[in-house]
């Protein structure tokens, strides 16, 4: 199935039972594995590690370990090119206000704020909200502070031309970075 078909038919799926989901009794984790993983698996990503990279070098960790403010925390997706960190992304259950509510966004923005990532999401999938990790975030901010981009799920289908592009580009990068591991050790130096 094309990839924006994918798209398509997620976000008809959460259209159709969107009261169902906002009632608070679907969880983080049902959304996670329903919506988020398959959104990113149709932009590229390899959410599963299918491609059997070393821990080094996966696409995506799960949960990966950050440390913020001497405590150890654990954003629900670290997303990489070549074992670099590139954003994390932070999931919440539909019943969660993505637009207003303060709490979801302090919980990103010191995560990438501590990593030095200049981006990272925050979605329950309903509400996509994209923020610039590098203004340092404040626990009286409201939710829009840094945010530079938000839309809707009902708005994805008209964005998905451009995640694609960015992705691809990614993808392209990776592709050389791989390129260029494999291939350096073997360059010749010295003449030779």
């Amino acid at each position: 199935m094309a990839a924006a078909q994918i798209v398509d038919d997620l976000v008809e799926r959460f259209r159709l039972h969107r009261e169902d989901y906002q009632a608070g009794g679907y969880k983080e984790s049902q959304l996670r594995q329903e919506f988020i993983d398959p959104l990113f698996k149709a932009l590229g990503w390899d959410m599963d590690n299918e491609q059997g990279f070393a821990e080094a070098y996966k696409d995506v960790i799960h949960e990966d370990a950050i440390k913020v403010g001497g405590a150890t925390k654990a954003p629900d997706y670290c997303f990489r090119i070549g074992g670099t960190k590139k954003f994390f992304l932070e999931a919440k259950k539909p019943s969660v206000n993505i637009k207003e509510d303060v709490s979801p966004a302090y919980q990103l923005r010191p995560y990438a704020w501590s990593a030095k990532l200049p981006l990272s999401i925050l979605t329950d999938f309903e509400e996509f909200a994209v923020y610039d990790c590098r203004v340092k975030p404040d626990q009286d901010d409201k939710a829009s502070v840094a945010r530079v981009i938000y839309f809707t799920f009902e708005e994805l289908a008209e964005k998905w031309d451009e995640f694609a592009a960015k992705r691809v580009d990614e993808s392209n990068k990776r592709a050389k970075h791989a390129h260029d591991r494999i291939t350096t050790p073997f360059t010749c130096r010295g003449g030779r």
